[in-house]
Parts: C-alpha cells; structure tokens; sequence
C-alpha cells in the first residue's frame, strides 16, 4: 500500500541513537529531508550491525556526529516514489549500504566507484554531512525508514531472503569486491584472516568462485562452521601455515601485526586489507617489509560502488550466499548487549535487528 508524502514536507522518522562516544542507546526521534522527485522513502524492516558502527558511535576512528543513528545495512519496502522515480514502485523490495549520494559527474563517479568521489561528494549512510542537503547529518538504518535517490537503492528480488539480505549491503559487497578485483576463480589459493561477519562472507564468496580457501583465527570455535562452508584449514597460529597464498583478505578490526600475512604470498600474490581498527592501533609496514618482501601486492579496499554491489546482490541471491545471522529484538537494551559481544569476542557471526517490531 502507497504512502502519500507531501514532497515539501520532511519525513518523520524514530530509531535508536547514541549521544556520545561513552554512551548507550536509547529512542530517538528525528526528520528527515522531503522526498525529491528521483527518490524513494524505504519502510526498514531489517539493519545489519556492523563492526563499522561501533567504531563509529564510540569515536574510535574519528569524532562522531551525535546523535548518532548508525546501520548501513539496510533492507526494506518501497513506501513512496517520487514522481520521476523508474527503477522502483511500490511494494518493492530494496536495499541500502553505505552510501546515498554522490556527484554522479567526476569519473569515479562515472565509473560507478561512487565511494571514491574525486569532488569529496560522497554521502555516507550515516554521522556524515549531507551536501545535497543543507549538510544536515545522515542517520542510519537503526530506524524506521529511510529517504534517498533511486540511483543509490539496491534492487532487491521478491525470491530474496529478505531478514538476510541487510548485511550483504556492506560486509558482502566488501569482501566481494577485492575478491573480484584480484580476480579469483578456479584453482585461486586465498585466505582469510579473521572469521566474522566480513570473514565467513568472504569464505563463502571465495569457495563459489571455485577457490581453495583457509582461515586464519584467534581459535578454533568455529572450526566446524568453517568446514561446514568448504574451508580446508583453520590455522589458530601463523607458524604453522607450510602453504603459500594467491590472495589473503583481512578482515581483522583489531591491533595486529601485517607481516606474517604479507611473507604468506606467493611471488606475486596479493594482500587484500578491508578490516580497520580503531585509530590508535592501525597496523603499519615498513618501507623496509616491502622492499625485502617484493613482488607482491598489497592494498585497501572499501565497499564497492552501486553497479557492483547489485552485482554482488543478484550473484549472493542467485547462489543462495546469505550470512550466517542471529535477530535481535528492536530496542535499545537489545543493541547495547549486541555491541557488548562484538568487542569481547562473544558473537559468532552477524546480528540484525528486527525493525518490523
């Protein structure tokens, strides 16, 4: 059923937000910008957490826009279209990742690598300053709906898993971007380091690309998950690695050491880092490391661009690639917990939260 809008009018939205670094969530109430033309109002029936939000909300790689309402793993049901809108209608679903605007016109942008706006126009899903809009700050998915262009919403098929589908709109797209840039396919040699959320998604990408695949943990609790996924080995320490890598994927988003992974390539390998940890402990390599490790690769990548990501989104739905998830219950008490065992070790894969309650 349609929703009518004034297109004049701001959005009326509630969520959960935090106040400060140090604080808990808590109900929030807040607006949000009309609805253009070439947009759509998105009714959020799941979000994702991330690993990115509680960086985020606690100030850890910068200081924060508070309130903060984090989630950049959005999914839900069109509720309104703008009068212009064609990739959408009512009823729809769709999905949203980290981004909900950009330049369109510099070339990144061109070429769909809209996270890399030269012209620094990328708007980000949340404790961002949205530039198309009087810079007023963005608020995540950890709410009821969301408003942003068509343009930067993910079609999502009727066929999906749809309470599972939020976490693929960052974790999937992250880990299965640098998976296809260092082209993997047949016969690939890849690892993993780290087994979350990023983690298990991108074992499972690695494996339907046809790749023989390892992990690299603190431990071995989730040995039989790992195996149950196509995975190897499991290695709990670098010393026992004998074999040697194509391409390894870090997911870590704590303090360790780069080294030990990067001597783990072969001749021409590639080190693929998506996890970030807090500021303070960023990993670092010597010029030195590089120099007497040469002929490999090493680089960042951040989520993908638009094309990419419904890309991802329609391999992951077509090869029944989901995460593994735990749903939780929409309030505050129940997303403070979900923090708490994600920075003590405690959760095993991804949470999302049930917005439809």
């Amino acid at each position: 059923m349609e929703t009518k809008f004034n297109t004049n009018e701001r959005i009326p939205a509630k969520g959960y937000a935090v106040r400060s670094k140090d604080g808990k969530f808590e109900p929030f109430s807040f607006t949000r910008h009309p609805m253009g033309k070439n947009d759509i109002i998105i009714d959020i029936l799941y979000a994702g957490i991330c690993h990115s939000d509680i960086h985020s909300a606690r100030s850890e790689w910068a200081k924060g826009i508070y309130p903060m309402v984090p989630g950049h793993e959005i999914a839900g049901k069109v509720i309104a279209v703008g009068n212009e809108v064609s990739k959408f209608k009512v009823g729809d679903y769709a999905g949203v990742g980290c981004m909900v605007n950009s330049c369109g016109e510099c070339e990144a942008c061109k070429r769909s690598q809209e996270q890399f706006c030269e012209r620094g126009q990328c708007v980000f899903t949340y404790n961002n300053l949205d530039c198309f809009h009087n810079n007023e700050p963005t608020y995540g998915g950890y709410s009821n709906n969301i408003v942003l262009s068509e343009k930067f919403a993910i079609k999502v098929p009727k066929n999906a898993q749809i309470e599972k589908v939020a976490p693929l709109l960052c974790a999937g797209i992250t880990t299965y971007s640098p998976l296809k840039f260092s082209d993997i396919k047949e016969g690939s040699v890849v690892g993993v380091a780290g087994f979350g959320g990023l983690g298990s998604m991108a074992v499972k990408y690695a494996v339907k690309m046809g790749a023989k695949v390892s992990v690299f943990a603190r431990n071995d609790n989730k040995k039989q998950e790992a195996l149950k996924m196509g995975v190897t080995h499991l290695y709990t320490s670098l010393e026992n690695v004998k074999e040697k890598f194509d391409f390894i994927i870090s997911t870590i988003p704590t303090k360790y050491d780069i080294v030990p992974y990067l001597k783990l390539l072969k001749y021409g390998g590639e080190l693929a880092i998506v996890g970030l940890p807090p500021a303070d402990v960023i990993p670092k390599v010597s010029v030195s490391e590089l120099v007497y490790n040469g002929g490999r690769k090493v680089y960042g990548s951040i989520i993908g661009g638009i094309k990419e990501t419904q890309e991802m989104l329609d391999f992951s739905i077509k090869h029944e690639i989901y995460p593994e998830i735990e749903l939780i219950k929409s309030n505050e008490k129940e997303i403070d917990k979900a923090y708490e065992n994600l920075t003590t070790g405690k959760a095993k894969f991804r949470y999302v939260i049930d917005m439809k309650k």
